[in-house]
């Protein structure tokens, strides 16, 4: 994980360039994971024109099945901050959160969520459910979804494709090997 730093967006910026602007931080976020043979997910928690907090899925590398972008962001952020409540915080992240990350954010009373691609199977802001809707808890994050949701939806096709042929090459070489030695 990299270390969080001060970023200002270019001045006059519309509130949806300024999204764009913070999901562009994420997505890097999301290339280190990637990198690092992880599903390329990519987080940042923003205070004001600060980022506070960064984070890229790491569950493989770290065998940690909570080691979501969204949890590594807050975890930084909160310690970096001296809170594990960060209410004036912003998470902008490359895929809409899991049920964990959702709770973790509503615990943690972000102002706001802003996603890029939806998770048709696991995402809780609206797509398989919606914790954020949830009128009974007792606080209210804001939400907003598909922020460079092509960007980022491509970024993960991308990898799955890369991961599935690298699948098939590996079994195809294992036929290959298993031929060979019955020879």
């Amino acid at each position: 994980m990299t270390t969080p730093h001060v970023l200002t967006p270019p001045p006059g910026m519309s509130a949806h360039e300024r999204d764009g602007y913070w999901m562009q931080q994420a997505l890097v976020q999301a290339r280190l994971a990637w990198g690092e043979g992880e599903v390329p997910v990519g987080a940042v928690v923003v205070r004001g024109n600060e980022i506070v907090g960064v984070g890229y899925n790491a569950p493989i590398g770290t065998h940690d099945p909570s080691a979501h972008a969204e949890m590594r962001a807050l975890r930084q952020a909160a310690v970096r901050l001296g809170n594990y409540r960060l209410p004036e915080c912003e998470v902008f992240v490359t895929l809409e959160p899991c049920v964990m990350c959702a709770g973790a954010m509503l615990h943690a009373r972000v102002a706001r969520v802003v996603y890029g691609a939806p998770d048709p199977k696991t995402g809780a802001a609206g797509s398989v459910l919606d914790l954020f809707a949830e009128t009974r808890l007792n606080h209210q994050t804001a939400i907003i979804g598909s922020v460079l949701a092509q960007d980022c939806g491509d970024m993960l096709r991308a990898f799955f494709a890369e991961r599935r042929a690298s699948q098939r090459a590996a079994r195809m070489a294992s036929a290959s090997d298993d031929s060979a030695s019955a020879a």
